[in-house]
């Protein structure tokens, strides 16, 4: 049973990832450790959490929606493999033993902190990419799989699954990157709504944290739009990212 100062601490850690994911991304792995630290299981914390922040690439989709138009054989290349994969990602955590989960949330925290690290290196780099002349352009169809396997993981773990859909996308697609990061916005929520409504009928959503936490998003994420101006988002990442390590070792250690 959760404590009224557990879902203070909740409420409060949701905020901070509302703000952190509308400045810089990455909330979830303010979140994540926060339900795993007030007694929920892991494999649970995880589900939950899922249900919890999808609505927020919801509004990060339709906040992009007009850089999205003269996109559609894309969206129709890509929505499926992120549907698909989020499904598969959903299915094979549920068929994870929680032990197993356990052992494995240090590296999948890791992986996390690690793309959101490598985040503005691999902006810089898909801006170079696009300004060099007669940069090599592949197949539009061969997107589907990296983004399927991409998926995979958004729909098991989720952290850190945008900034690894930006990199597939950027490998096999030549375009801005400002039409990218709109593709790139589309698949994720695609990844997120789906595994999130397979996970409605699992019976491990703990609904009063989720409530608690979609309220605690969508004023992070007001909170975060007004600070915009004021925080630089590459400091705030290096934090969030400083924080994911730390939790981390602490899983390594314990």
């Amino acid at each position: 049973m959760i404590s009224s100062i557990e879902f203070f601490l909740v409420a409060l850690a949701t905020v901070a990832a509302g703000a952190v994911n509308a400045l810089a991304g990455g909330g979830t792995l303010i979140t994540f450790p926060v339900l795993v630290a007030v007694g929920i299981p892991p494999i649970s914390a995880n589900i939950t959490n899922t249900v919890a922040l999808s609505p927020g690439y919801l509004g990060a989709t339709m906040g992009q929606a007009k850089d999205l138009h003269g996109q559609r054989r894309r969206l129709w290349l890509t929505l499926p493999a992120g549907v698909v994969g989020g499904i598969l990602g959903a299915i094979l955590l549920l068929q994870t033993e929680e032990r197993v989960f356990q052992e494995l949330v240090p590296y999948l925290i890791l992986m996390a902190s690690g793309l959101l690290a490598v985040q503005e290196r691999l902006r810089g780099w898909l801006v170079r990419r696009r300004e060099q002349k007669g940069a090599a352009t592949a197949n539009e169809a061969t997107v589907i799989l990296p983004v399927g396997l991409a998926a995979i993981y958004g729909g098991y773990f989720g952290a850190g699954v945008s900034v690894m859909v930006l990199a597939v996308l950027g490998l096999f697609l030549d375009d801005t990157l400002t039409r990218l990061n709109a593709l790139k916005q589309a698949i994720s929520f695609a990844i997120n709504i789906t595994a999130a409504l397979f996970f409605l009928f699992s019976g491990q959503v703990v609904w009063a944290v989720a409530l608690v936490m979609a309220g605690g998003a969508l004023l992070g994420g007001v909170l975060g739009g007004r600070l915009a101006s004021r925080i630089k988002p590459s400091s705030l990442r290096r934090v969030v990212v400083l924080i994911g390590v730390v939790v981390a070792v602490i899983y390594l250690v314990r």
